[in-house]
């Protein structure tokens, strides 16, 4: 049984949106950050932040796998039961009138919210389809310039977003040494600049 405080950062924790969404991802199966990332549309840098939360939190644990990625698990099962009882004394009715219209309404709208459904579901998988086109073009000319399946992880993440050197760290396991080396030789190749904070691909300023 939690006490108060426990319960107060509980809810704190799953009142944010998208760690209640990582959490329902992490139900179905352990996953690495850019995977979470990829699903949920979110940024790996906001994926490693509502992770790290969690994780201090003791709602996650993590672990690497063969390739240095550090994969995300639920380290409890979370179920949230709210309990509303009726106020006495309080009692509200609608006419049968107005009952109709509402449930009416109540039918437009959901009508309108499937079409709406439908329509961005058919955009993702015309999306998916590029996506996965285009990063098999990567795959494939890559193979010329890129030394290593390490190289091609840290372009595909930095494909993603602009990230720091921690970011990146995190999301690919490697040691600081190894990272470095791999990012300097990236930056030699004229594929990867980097900020005072961040590193990008080459002419990826502002897009």
């Amino acid at each position: 049984m939690l006490d108060g405080s426990e319960v107060s950062r509980l809810l704190d924790i799953l009142g944010n949106r998208n760690r209640r969404r990582i959490i329902e991802l992490l139900r179905q199966k352990p996953c690495f950050v850019t995977e979470i990332s990829e699903r949920l549309v979110l940024s790996p840098k906001a994926v490693i932040e509502h992770l790290q939360m969690m994780e201090r939190e003791q709602l996650l644990i993590s672990c690497q796998d063969e390739r240095r990625r550090k994969y995300y698990y639920l380290s409890h099962n979370i179920n949230v039961i709210i309990d509303l009882q009726k106020q006495d004394g309080v009692t509200l009715s609608l006419s049968d009138g107005d009952k109709t219209a509402k449930f009416v309404g109540s039918l437009l709208l959901f009508r309108r919210l499937i079409r709406a459904r439908d329509d961005l579901l058919s955009s993702l998988e015309d999306l998916e389809r590029d996506i996965g086109a285009k990063v098999n073009e990567i795959m494939r000319t890559g193979s010329d310039i890129l030394t290593s399946e390490k190289e091609l992880d840290i372009i595909l993440a930095l494909s993603h977003y602009n990230l720091t050197l921690e970011d990146l760290e995190e999301l690919s396991g490697l040691s600081m040494d190894e990272l470095s080396r791999i990012l300097r030789s990236l930056i030699e190749k004229g594929l990867v600049e980097r900020t005072d904070t961040e590193y990008m691909i080459r002419g990826a300023h502002g897009k």
